[in-house]
C-alpha cells in the first residue's frame, strides 16, 4: 500500500461533473482529490476483501445476539423502534448496501473502525468517478470496484413494485446519491419514482405512506437514518404499515457504534477488530470515545497517554458512548487514510479511500482514487 503524487487531469471539474459528482469541491479546497492516489498488490486486495466479508458475517451474528438478549439498552434503541426491527429481522428484509471504515496500512490485518451500515454516502465516487479517473489514468491497471455492477444485480433481487427514492432537499450529496442509486435501480429494470424526504405523507384512509401525488409506497430508499426516522411525525405509523425500507428497520443495530463492545465482546482477539467497551477503564491512558450514533467523525475524542489529541466537535453524544483502542491509520506524507470497503447485498464489492492530516476523518476530509496491478 503506497501513496503516490502527481497532476491531477487539467479539466478534471468537468469530468468528474459530467459522471455525476457536482460537490467536489469544500469552498476552495478540493473534496475529491485526484493529485494523489493509493496504489495496493493483488493481495492486498485480497486481505481487504476477505476482512469485510468476515466482518459482515460477524455483524450480523452480533445482530442475531442483540435481538435473542433483548440487549435494546445498549443501543439506546428506543421503546417504539423494537417492534419494527423484530419484524424486519425475522421477515429476512433486503439489505442493500453499507460501508465498512477500515484502519489499515497494509500490514498485519485491517480493523474494523465501524460500520456506515444504514445510510452510507461517498458512494458515487467511489463507485463511478474513480473507475473513470482509471481509464483516463492507468487504463491497465485494475481497481477493487465492481459497486455499479453488484448494485445493479442485487436491485434484480429486491422484492419486486415500484421503488420510491428519497433524500432531503438541504442536501446536495444526499440527493446526488438517492439519484444514482435510482439509477442502478432502473438499470435492473425496476420501476422507481422519486421524491423529497420532506414530502413523504401519510393517508389516513389508505393507512398508508404516500408521495405528493398520493401513490401509496410499499418500498422506499430513504437516505435518512432510522434514529431520525423514529423523531419524525410520522414515526407512530412506522409499525403498522408492513412496507419494505431500504435499509431495513433492522440495520439499525448495525449502524450504531453500541455494536463495537457487543462485537468485542462476543468474538474477544478477533484480528478484525479492536478492543471496544462501554467503559475506559479496560483501556488505560489511550482510546478513542466516539458516541453511539454520531456521523462524519462528529464528537470523536482520541486520548493517547492522557492527552488529548483531537477532538471534534459536533451535536452528539447524550445518547451515550463507547470507548476503542487507538488504531493506527498510517501515515502518508502526514496523511491518515481510512479505507472505507463496501459491502452490496451481504458481499464485499470494493473500496473507496479518505484521507486527512488530521486523526478524525470528518465531512472535510479529502476522497482519493486507488489502484491495484493485477497478478
Amino acid at each position: 500500500m503506497r501513496r503516490h503524487t502527481g497532476s491531477p487531469r487539467p479539466d478534471w471539474q468537468a469530468r468528474v461533473e459530467s459522471v455525476g459528482l457536482t460537490y467536489h469541491t469544500h469552498d476552495s479546497d478540493p473534496y475529491w482529490n485526484e493529485s494523489a492516489w493509493y496504489e495496493f498488490t493483488a493481495d492486498e486486495i485480497d486481505t481487504l476483501e476477505h476482512a469485510t466479508n468476515t466482518l459482515h458475517a460477524l455483524c450480523l451474528e452480533a445482530a442475531e445476539a442483540i435481538i435473542d438478549r433483548n440487549w435494546w439498552s445498549r443501543l439506546a434503541i428506543p421503546e417504539a423502534a423494537i417492534p419494527a426491527i423484530r419484524a424486519s429481522w425475522d421477515r429476512d428484509d433486503f439489505s442493500l448496501y453499507g460501508r465498512f471504515d477500515l484502519a489499515w496500512d497494509g500490514r498485519g490485518e485491517p480493523k474494523l473502525l465501524e460500520y456506515n451500515a444504514d445510510t452510507p454516502t461517498s458512494l458515487v465516487e467511489a463507485s463511478v468517478v474513480q473507475w473513470f479517473w482509471l481509464q483516463d489514468r492507468f487504463p491497465g491497471a485494475d481497481q477493487f470496484n465492481s459497486i455499479h455492477e453488484r448494485l445493479i444485480e442485487a436491485w434484480k433481487r429486491a422484492p419486486a413494485g415500484r421503488v420510491h427514492f428519497a433524500a432531503t432537499r438541504l442536501s446536495t450529496e444526499d440527493q446526488q446519491t438517492v439519484h444514482y442509486l435510482r439509477d442502478t435501480c432502473a438499470q435492473a429494470g425496476r420501476s422507481t419514482a422519486e421524491l423529497a424526504l420532506e414530502d413523504i405523507g401519510w393517508d389516513p384512509r389508505k393507512l398508508r405512506f404516500v408521495d405528493r401525488d398520493g401513490m401509496a409506497m410499499n418500498r422506499v430508499f430513504k437516505l435518512h437514518p432510522w434514529e431520525w426516522m423514529w423523531a419524525e411525525p410520522f414515526a407512530k405509523y412506522l409499525p403498522r404499515v408492513p412496507m419494505l425500507w431500504l435499509e431495513p428497520a433492522w440495520k439499525m443495530l448495525l449502524s450504531n457504534k453500541g455494536i463495537l463492545p457487543i462485537l468485542w465482546e462476543l468474538f474477544p482477539g478477533h484480528p478484525n477488530l479492536l478492543p471496544s467497551f462501554t467503559r475506559r477503564e479496560p483501556l488505560g491512558a489511550s482510546y478513542v470515545q466516539k458516541p453511539l450514533l454520531s456521523r462524519e467523525g462528529a464528537n470523536v475524542r482520541i486520548v493517547r497517554n492522557g492527552e488529548v489529541v483531537a477532538n471534534a466537535e459536533g451535536e452528539y453524544g447524550e445518547e451515550g458512548v463507547i470507548y476503542q483502542a487507538l488504531a493506527s491509520l498510517g501515515d502518508h506524507d502526514g496523511f491518515h487514510p481510512v479505507l472505507g470497503s463496501w459491502v452490496v447485498d451481504h458481499e464485499s464489492a470494493g473500496m473507496g479511500i479518505r484521507e486527512d492530516r488530521g486523526l478524525v476523518t470528518g465531512n472535510r476530509s479529502q476522497f482519493v482514487p486507488h489502484f491495484f496491478q493485477p497478478r
